[in-house]
This record gives structure tokens, C-alpha cells and sequence, in this order.
């Protein structure tokens, strides 16, 4: 599998999910795929971090006034990455390890961004 390249557009979205890929990247995961769709719904970032495929959903806040990045990630939403991921692994015939994690971009004060990265920030719950 070739990865996707990044996306042209510059939504604060597109631009935190940049933010985070070279971050993982940084961190040592591969990049498997990003912005995989199905009619289930969209999975971010797909990569890979020592044989385990990690789901990645990546949360953008400028401030957390209606609650953190993470707590946006509603049971439904997580139902949805969650059989995203199901498409993906049977499309591919993935039989590593899987891993759901959240990915959190957060501005500060002065601008500059800070990553939070929850591992296992959910579990396969269907």
C-alpha cells in the first residue's frame, strides 16, 4: 500500500491533520493511509506502529470552551471508526494487532501547536 499524499486544501482540519501525521511520524509510525472513507464513515490517519495498525482520529480544538478535542469523540463517532476500521482490515486482510488512538491539536497562546496523543483511546466496542 502506497500512503496518500496530504491534502491540498487548508481547512484548520487539513492543517491539524498534517500536524499530527508528521508528529506520529516523529514518534516512529508508518504511514498506511489518510482520510480512508467508506460509507460508514472516515478514518483519519491509518499507520502503523511496530505491527500493530492504529486507527487514528484527529481532533483539532482552538479552545475547549464545549469540552476538550477528545471528549468530542462521541460513542457514535467511535462506532463509526470502528466500522471503518472493520472495511478496511477485510479489504486489506490485515491480521496484525489493532489499536484506536486520538490524536489532539491544540493551539496555545502564542500560536504554536501542542500534540496529544491518547493510545488505545477506545476500544472495538460493536
Amino acid at each position: 500500500m502506497t500512503p496518500k499524499p496530504p491534502l491540498k486544501n487548508t481547512t484548520k482540519g487539513a492543517i491539524a491533520e498534517e500536524i499530527a501525521h508528521n508528529f506520529l511520524i516523529k514518534k516512529g509510525l508508518i504511514p498506511i493511509d489518510r482520510n480512508y472513507r467508506t460509507s460508514f464513515g472516515e478514518i483519519d490517519l491509518i499507520m502503523n506502529d511496530q505491527n500493530t495498525f492504529v486507527f487514528i482520529e484527529v481532533r483539532y480544538r482552538s479552545y475547549d470552551y464545549f469540552g476538550s478535542a477528545t471528549e468530542s469523540i462521541t460513542k457514535s463517532k467511535q462506532n463509526r471508526i470502528i466500522k471503518t476500521a472493520q472495511h478496511f482490515i477485510m479489504a486489506h486482510q490485515v491480521n496484525n494487532a489493532i489499536r484506536f488512538d486520538v490524536v489532539a491539536v491544540v493551539p496555545d497562546k502564542s500560536k504554536n501547536t501542542t500534540c496529544h496523543w491518547i493510545k488505545n483511546a477506545f476500544q472495538d466496542c460493536l
